[in-house]
C-alpha cells in the first residue's frame, strides 16, 4: 500500500516544473485577494492555517511559503520513492557493487567518499538555477525585504517538463499543479515517518511492512 502511495505521488508530481505563464500572470492577484484563489485549496478543508500564518504574512511571504511548500514536497516525494526502492534492491544492485545494505537512513554513510562531489555538484547546480529563475538579486532587494520573488515568477515553476505533461488548459492545470501540492504534503509525511520508525528500532520500512503486526491491520483494513 504505501508503495502505491509512493509510486501516486511521483507520477502526480511529473509535471511539477511545468512553465505555467497563466498561474504567472494570476499568482499576484489571487495573493491579494483571498487564499482561496490558491490551489491546494479543497473541500471541505479550503485552506488549512492553524495558526494563522497568512493573516500575518505579505503578499511576498505567501509566495515564499509556497515556493518552500513545493520545494519541500517535492524533495519528500523523491524521499518516499528513495526509501522504497533503495531498500528493495539493496545488495543486488549495480551501483556501489551492491555493498549499500540495511536501513535506508544508514545508505548515506556507506556512499563512498568519491561520490560526494558528484552529490554536492549536482545540487549544487539546481539549487542555483532556481535562485536565479525565481529571485531577485540579492543587490536590488529592500535592505527590509531579503528574499524576494520576482514579480513575474510562480512558486515552483522552473521550466521544467521534459514530457511535456503541461496540460494547456488552464484549469487542468490547476488540477494538476493541485494534485502535486496534495501528493507533496502526503510524501513530507511519510517521508518523516520512514525517518522517525527507522531511526526508532533499526529496521528497515520492508521489515515493518512484513511483520505479524501490520500485515494482521491490513488484512483487518481489507477484509
Amino acid at each position: 500500500m504505501k508503495l502505491l502511495i509512493a509510486t501516486t505521488a511521483l507520477f502526480g508530481s511529473v509535471a511539477a516544473f511545468a512553465p505555467s505563464n497563466d498561474m504567472r500572470a494570476s499568482a499576484p492577484t489571487a495573493l491579494s485577494a483571498s487564499l482561496d484563489g490558491l490551489y491546494g485549496s479543497l473541500a471541505p478543508m479550503g485552506v488549512f492555517d492553524p495558526f494563522n500564518l497568512a493573516d500575518k504574512a505579505t503578499d511576498a511571504t505567501l509566495k515564499r511559503y509556497r515556493e518552500a511548500e513545493l520545494a519541500h514536497g517535492r524533495v519528500a516525494m523523491l524521499a518516499t520513492v528513495g526509501f522504497l526502492v533503495g531498500e528493495n534492491v539493496e545488495g543486488s544492485a549495480f551501483i556501489f557493487d551492491g555493498k549499500i545494505s540495511g536501513p535506508a537512513i544508514t545508505h548515506i554513510t556507506q556512499v563512498p567518499d568519491g561520490f560526494w562531489p558528484i552529490i554536492i555538484a549536482f545540487i549544487g547546480a539546481y539549487e542555483a538555477n532556481r535562485a536565479e529563475v525565481g529571485w531577485v538579486d540579492p543587490s536590488k532587494c529592500p535592505v527590509d525585504q531579503p528574499g524576494l520573488l520576482r514579480d513575474d515568477y510562480a512558486p515552483g515553476d522552473l521550466n521544467f517538463d521534459p514530457l511535456n505533461l503541461k496540460p494547456k488548459d488552464k484549469e487542468e492545470l490547476l488540477i494538476l499543479q493541485t494534485k502535486e501540492l496534495q501528493n507533496g504534503r502526503l510524501a513530507m509525511i511519510a517521508a518523516a515517518g520512514f525517518l522517525a520508525q527507522e531511526a526508532v528500532d533499526g529496521q528497515g520500512i520492508y521489515e515493518h511492512a512484513q511483520s505479524p503486526e501490520i500485515q494482521g491491520w491490513v488484512s483487518a483494513w481489507t477484509s
